[in-house]
């Protein structure tokens, strides 16, 4: 019996890591179609989105190799503010963090609008764009042009087509205190903030519908 379930457990650590690995630099060169879908699966239940290139093609792009790699598998939603937006985007692996916030997207003019439902790279200067996303939970429109560190807006990349009210179930007791410790996160991964934040939903796994 304890043999049995140390092969399980090592099972899962396995299938846990490699859902999140440092990419071959080809899978920097991936180009996402023109629109493509995808469900991210949460502890609360299941959401798709789709994902339309036009709106800000590099950040499409990005969203598809990250998809492609597993990144957001094991991501916690730490930020969770019911009347404004959803937030997450940070591996466990302080090792695949960096690799992606050493390359960042360059800035693309906001041709969308963050209405309800759409979802956002988050940014916080001139070409900062990684991994991080929110959703919309209702209709930003000041994220359109509002003006930080040089930039005016947060551009759109993709919206939620089904699952919204699964968005809107995530646990939202703690607010915004989570997203304080983001460096924290990045280093130690999500684990750190279980003892601390112990409500917060996570992604459970992500899959790319149209291939």
């Amino acid at each position: 019996m304890k043999k049995s379930l140390l092969f399980f457990l090592v099972m899962l650590l396995c299938f846990h890591l490699a859902a999140q690995v440092i990419p071959d630099q080809s899978m920097l060169m991936s180009h996402a179609p023109p629109t493509f879908r995808a469900t991210f699966k949460t502890t609360r239940g299941d959401f798709t989105i789709e994902v339309i290139r036009a709106w800000s093609p590099l950040a499409a792009d990005r969203l598809y190799q990250l998809l492609k790699t597993g990144y957001y598998k094991g991501n916690s939603l730490f930020r969770v503010q019911k009347d404004y937006v959803v937030q997450f985007g940070i591996s466990d692996l302080k090792e695949v963090n960096f690799f992606w916030d050493r390359r960042p997207v360059y800035d693309e003019p906001v041709t969308g609008h963050n209405l309800r439902g759409t979802v956002s790279f988050a940014r916080d200067g001139m070409v900062s764009r990684t991994t991080q996303l929110f959703i919309n939970m209702k209709d930003n429109f000041k994220l359109d042009t509002v003006g930080f560190n040089g930039l005016h807006g947060f551009p759109p990349v993709a919206r939620i087509i089904s699952g919204f009210e699964v968005a809107t179930s995530f646990f939202g007791g703690y607010g915004f205190e989570p997203a304080n410790y983001q460096d924290s996160v990045m280093i130690h991964g999500n684990n750190w903030l279980k003892p601390k934040f112990p409500e917060l939903d996570r992604i459970t796994e992500t899959v790319i519908l149209d291939e």
